[in-house]
């Protein structure tokens, strides 16, 4: 399925080879829609230059107005038994002071030239089944539209890449530009929680509901969040810092030189999640409802349905701005049990404190990588709440077995 660059690359793009067990999952998982679209994976992020975020962002001055979104939506099928990528779109705008985004446009065009794209007219390029559109604007037209005005030295580009029969609807198209009007995301501060060794103290607070984040789907083998911000060159991992400049973004030129050797990198996440097996903790989750201990869905931003697959319910609250959706709360519930959720869905855990729920954190604030602990602390944390830094299987499968309620060993989605 890999061509050569004189045919150009073909769509859809082939992933893997599925074998009985992952064809059965996919068709009683990721086919069946239900709650979400399984299917697609959709990633956003928007970086910009602000006073209040000027650590990560270098913000020195009102001079100081880069802005870099990414935004990337990939649609999967599986056929004859083979995980293929269907549909890719991919948008990345950018507003710089002229020099660097002449910088930036001289990237783009070498690589267009090394990646053998064929011109087609109107700023736009072919390679096989994928087309590409690079324009640069003296003032962006959404900016125009909702009225944001940069430096006079600034300019504006949008690199588009898609595959040829995917035509980008309108609501795709101005996701990324709803996002950015509503702003950017204020830090929360972090109290003083009360630090305890396990989950003992959350008997006394059932039955419970519980939001899931990505801990628990590191503990199946998922991924990291920040391997995708690695991917995608959002952030800096050694330095925090965004990654906003010309001479540090080799993304586009990354994807554009060798699409076909991109590819695998691109849709590797959502192989991953698709192979990833519910881990003890959620058997532990899925006893604890069963003798009715945790009531109400999985609240979850995790895109990997790993909660659906070991029998919960699942509520997807995965937004790209600050509108978390509504989320039924039972009325039965005393508490609310955070577990490997950080900084993006405190939402949640406000209207749990405004419920009067208990909050409860089980959280090890940081994760283990290529043998190094990597400090990851909880934002948003407040005093008197509770804090217990373990692994989620080991602390839920003890807590299923202080309540007496063993663990379901069986073979689960």
């Amino acid at each position: 399925m890999l061509m050569d660059k004189e045919i150009g690359m073909r769509m859809p793009f082939v992933v893997a080879q599925l074998d009985p067990e992952l064809v059965r999952r996919w068709n009683v998982n990721y086919a069946s829609g239900q709650d979400r679209r399984w299917d697609v994976e959709e990633g956003l992020w928007r970086r910009t230059q602000h006073p209040d975020n000027a650590t990560e962002s270098g913000w020195t001055g009102p001079d100081d107005a880069r802005r870099r979104i990414l935004h990337y939506r990939y649609r999967f099928d599986v056929y004859n038994g083979v995980l293929r990528l269907a549909d890719f779109y991919l948008l990345m705008s950018v507003a710089a002071p002229a020099e660097e985004l002449v910088r930036r446009t001289t990237a783009v065009m070498a690589a267009l030239e090394s990646g053998s794209w064929t011109p087609a007219g109107g700023q736009s390029w072919s390679r096989g089944n994928l087309v590409c559109r690079y324009r640069t604007y003296g003032a962006h037209p959404r900016d125009i539209d909702s009225g944001r005005t940069l430096p006079d030295s600034y300019r504006c580009a949008d690199l588009m890449i898609r595959s040829d029969r995917f035509v980008p609807d309108d609501a795709l198209d101005a996701l990324p530009w709803q996002v950015l009007d509503g702003g950017m995301r204020a830090k929360d501060q972090r109290g003083a929680p009360r630090l305890v060794p396990d989950l003992a103290s959350l008997t006394e607070y059932l039955p419970f509901q519980v939001e899931v984040g990505c801990g628990m789907s590191m503990e199946a083998g998922v991924p990291a969040l920040h391997r995708l911000h690695e991917i995608y060159q959002v952030t800096d991992r050694e330095s925090g810092a965004f990654v906003l400049r010309p001479d540090e973004d080799s993304f586009a030129a990354w994807l554009l030189a060798d699409p076909d050797s991109a590819m695998p990198t691109l849709t590797d996440m959502f192989y991953r999640c698709l192979l990833a097996e519910p881990t003890a903790g959620y058997r532990a989750l899925r006893a604890l409802a069963e003798a009715g201990h945790l009531v109400g869905p999985v609240i979850t931003n995790n895109f990997d349905g790993l909660a659906v697959r070991a029998g919960l319910q699942q509520c997807y609250v995965r937004r790209y701005d600050e509108a978390v959706p509504p989320v039924p709360w039972e009325p039965s519930a005393r508490s609310l049990l955070v577990v490997g959720s950080h900084a993006d869905r405190r939402k949640v855990q406000e209207r749990a404190r405004k419920r009067g729920l208990k909050v409860f954190y089980l959280d090890p604030e940081g994760y283990w990588e290529k043998g190094q602990f990597v400090s990851y602390p909880i934002e948003g944390v407040r005093d008197s709440e509770v804090l217990c830094r373990r692994p989620a299987g080991a602390a839920l499968t003890e807590l299923a077995a202080l309540l007496q309620c063993g663990a379901a060993e069986e073979k689960i989605a």
